[in-house]
């Protein structure tokens, strides 16, 4: 038997899994990465976290997917911020019977508590994901794995009757993998509600050194990057590249409405060089500091004011005070459009194809045009 596992990280997912190999089911560990999992690369975390529970690991990238079929316009809605969390949790179980299907796997697991979660794991969301799950059971690449008739025993009649809760599963109708002996339903558990406590105690039984507590983990739901999201939304129509911008840097939202976003650090520069169909980099020629990126079609007084916040943040913002407002008289310059001024406090910032002789605007001025004013 081989079982495929949502494996979020967390350590429900991984005892959710050490049930089944306990049992000598062999376990492939799917992670499915929807662009909103964090920002830090887990990569080696998730391989040393399934090694430990005797799984296989499997990364699937399905940013795309969810940011086309799920983000914008969930059937089910969102929690508190932007999580549609029943929809992302129903998509990815229809990727892992997808994936079911190519590996030639039996069902599939996830490491869901009852009554965890407020909006994804009470009764009533478990049963709408279940709901989804079934409608996905239609497409005819699963009719080989039913029988909706019911007359063949050893099938199925609906697909979501393949997806098995070990960590809750005594408090669950049975599912088709127990009923058939796959699995057996008393090495499975009945924990509920949002206690962790029994779920600890099998993490210092196990010895396990790679676990992390259940919850946080999406960025959907932080506030930030929620408000982000719906800023950016509301302003135009979002491209995939755009998920980039709501998670990191200083996003401010400029006189003329253009979005802007300047890194805080090196690992966010590096991100924000990433190509993005709607924005242009913003570079200090000049200068050490941030990359910064602006909307292409902001106005030419927003993309200035644009390259002063961004030298601002940079070791000019520190070296001179730039109190003047820079000169916007263009001319050309090495095969670039160049912006300048006589102000002797100016640099050159180069923004898209275009050079800007700018002043650095001060950072406590530069702090009005925040979203967030942290």
């Amino acid at each position: 038997m081989t079982a495929l596992a949502l494996f979020s990280g967390g350590c429900d997912s991984l005892i959710s899994m050490k049930l089944l190999t306990m049992q000598n089911i062999r376990v492939i560990a799917l992670h499915f990465n929807i662009g909103f999992g964090g920002n830090k690369d887990k990569l080696e975390y998730f391989q040393n976290a399934a090694k430990q529970v005797g799984a296989e690991l499997m990364i699937c990238d399905i940013r795309e997917q969810f940011f086309d079929n799920v983000l914008f316009a969930p059937k089910y809605g969102y929690g508190k911020y932007f999580n549609p969390c029943i929809d992302c949790h129903a998509n990815m179980f229809a990727n892992a019977f997808y994936k079911l299907l190519e590996l030639d796997a039996d069902f599939v697991i996830s490491g869901e508590v009852l009554g965890q979660r407020p909006k994804s794991q009470r009764k009533e969301a478990l049963d709408q994901v279940r709901k989804l799950v079934r409608e996905v059971g239609a497409d005819k690449r699963f009719e080989a794995i039913l029988d909706p008739s019911g007359s063949d025993p050893s099938k199925p009649r609906y697909l979501d009757e393949l997806l098995l809760r070990p960590m809750s599963a005594k408090l669950l109708e049975e599912s088709f993998p127990e009923k058939m002996g796959w699995v057996d339903r008393e090495g499975l558990l009945d924990v509920n509600g949002r206690a962790r406590h029994r779920q600890l105690e099998m993490v210092k039984k196990w010895g396990w050194k790679y676990y992390e507590n259940p919850g946080g983990g999406c960025l959907l739901t932080d506030i930030n990057v929620a408000n982000k999201l719906k800023d950016l939304s509301a302003h135009r129509k979002m491209v995939l590249e755009d998920t980039t911008l709501v998670k990191i840097g200083r996003y401010m939202v400029l006189p003329n409405g253009a979005r802007c976003v300047i890194g805080r650090n090196q690992e966010e520069n590096d991100k924000l060089k990433a190509p993005n169909p709607q924005m242009e980099i913003i570079e200090l020629l000049e200068d050490i500091g941030p990359i910064g990126v602006v909307e292409k079609d902001a106005s030419q007084a927003d993309k200035i004011l644009a390259a002063r916040i961004t030298l601002g943040y940079g070791k000019a913002g520190h070296d001179k005070v730039g109190h003047e407002k820079a000169g916007a008289v263009n001319m050309a310059a090495a095969g670039a459009n160049v912006a300048t001024t006589t102000n002797p406090s100016a640099h050159k910032v180069q923004v898209g194809a275009e050079v800007l002789e700018v002043s650095p605007l001060p950072r406590e001025q530069a702090r009005e045009y925040l979203l967030f004013k942290d």
